[in-house]
């Protein structure tokens, strides 16, 4: 018996340290190998298309910024030509642009970060719960901690005639992700958990509705797009952008249909590269252009609201990818939806560097580059390019674990065996 115990807990003091070391190095990056070592713009931006003949992208524009400048645009295409004006749908990097005009409304004094949603709402309610809903903010909104379970994930319909209101869809998504409840409903308690949620941006969506008596693309067109004259930049279907819009592609690189969406605040914006530039110089407190949003107002949306693992992940429709100084993150969003749509922007509010990258038809590629880009200029692996690589980090774990156990036995096994001739 004691000699099983020695063995078990000799197996369980290797296994640790094997578990210890391999999440360390893959949140370290130890041995993360990016697609380039180049970080000079013009040079990363050649690596890019380089890397590009390794994947099936549909369509793709590309940004990078230095010192609070564009340096190097790219683009590419596999049917309609790209340029810096073409349309694209960007998914969930929606939820940043649209966390901006939120906070407008914070700014104006017209929505409170920390009351009860429910005395901003009279179109739809939250349904009940075991769970207090008047713990339910737009501060915990905004930063997934309300304690929503809907786990969307919007799909999209494919006419137009299909979409549902924001009221029907916030009851129950009819185009909610494989694998996605669906109904926005207060399923863990408010405040205690980080839990990414398509639906809290739903509900964000006709709080602006209710709050400024205007429809949610017509309040981010007169309140963020045209100060900032993002011209080509708006959330329902405007036909008039019929030709400017990319081709969209599945994975497989056949063609792809155009998505409707409910969750405009969630996962509809359309915008351009060059549109998507302007926010940029919003956040550059040197450039001189009209603000909609004060640079206090900004910061507030860049400080640590939710963590996971110890480690902050997200502030308000902002994740922090990765700390580049004490409570100073690369800021941004990421999207992802089908058919293949990959979007990533991140921003360095420290160096005033940047990335900005729209793709169709890759389900991972602009978030792989992006990743990478932080990676080369902060030795930091961020918060996606982590979970990226948690598959591979869990499966060296088993393998690993497994390994060690088999080895405690078989010397378990040949000491027993010496002891026995002895």
């Amino acid at each position: 018996m004691k000699r099983f115990l020695k063995y078990s807990f000799l197996s369980f003091i290797l296994i640790a340290v094997w578990v210890i070391v391999i999440f360390l190095g893959t949140d370290k990056g130890w041995w993360h190998a990016p697609f380039t070592q180049e970080n000079e713009p013009n040079k990363f931006i050649s690596s890019v298309e380089v890397e590009l003949q390794n994947d099936f992208v549909g369509s793709m524009a590309i940004g990078v910024f230095k010192d609070g400048k564009i340096v190097k645009e790219s683009f590419h295409s596999n049917g309609k030509t790209v340029d810096r004006n073409t349309v694209f749908q960007v998914a969930s990097l929606s939820k940043f642009v649209s966390a901006i005009g939120v906070m407008k409304l914070v700014q104006d004094g017209r929505l409170d970060l920390d009351v009860p949603i429910n005395q901003y709402l009279t179109r739809w309610h939250l349904p009940k719960s075991d769970f207090d809903d008047s713990k339910v903010t737009v501060r915990r909104l905004l930063s997934h901690t309300a304690g929503l379970t809907d786990g969307l994930g919007y799909a999209g319909f494919e006419n137009t005639e299909d979409v549902q209101t924001l009221e029907a869809s916030l009851t129950k998504a009819k185009d909610a992700d494989l694998g996605s409840d669906g109904r926005t409903v207060v399923g863990i308690e408010p405040g205690i958990e980080w839990r990414y949620s398509g639906g809290g941006f739903t509900l964000l969506q006709i709080i602006v509705e209710e709050v400024s008596g205007q429809s949610f693309d017509a309040y981010m067109k007169t309140e963020i797009f045209e100060p900032l004259q993002m011209t080509s930049s708006f959330y329902e279907w405007d036909e008039r952008f019929r030709e400017s819009v990319a081709d969209f592609y599945n994975s497989d690189g056949s063609k792809a249909r155009h998505r409707y969406y409910t969750a405009q605040a969630a996962s509809a914006l359309y915008t351009t590269l060059a549109d998507l530039e302007k926010l940029l110089y919003l956040f550059d407190k040197d450039h001189i252009n009209q603000k909609p949003l004060s640079t206090d107002f900004q910061k507030m949306m860049w400080q640590a609201e939710a963590e996971t693992l110890g480690a902050p992940i997200y502030g308000l429709g902002t994740f922090l990818y990765t700390e580049i100084d004490n409570q100073n993150f690369i800021i941004g969003h990421d999207g992802k939806n089908n058919p293949s749509i990959n979007t990533a922007f991140r921003y360095n509010p420290i160096a005033n560097d940047g990335i900005i990258i729209l793709t169709t038809g890759s389900n991972d590629f602009a978030t792989r580059i992006a990743s990478d880009w932080v990676y080369i200029h902060t030795a930091k692996v961020d918060a996606l390019l982590f979970a990226m690589q948690q598959g591979q980090m869990l499966q060296c774990m088993a393998i690993g674990g497994m390994i060690i156990i088999l080895g405690i036995i078989i010397i378990a096994f040949f000491r027993k065996h010496q002891k026995r001739n002895k």
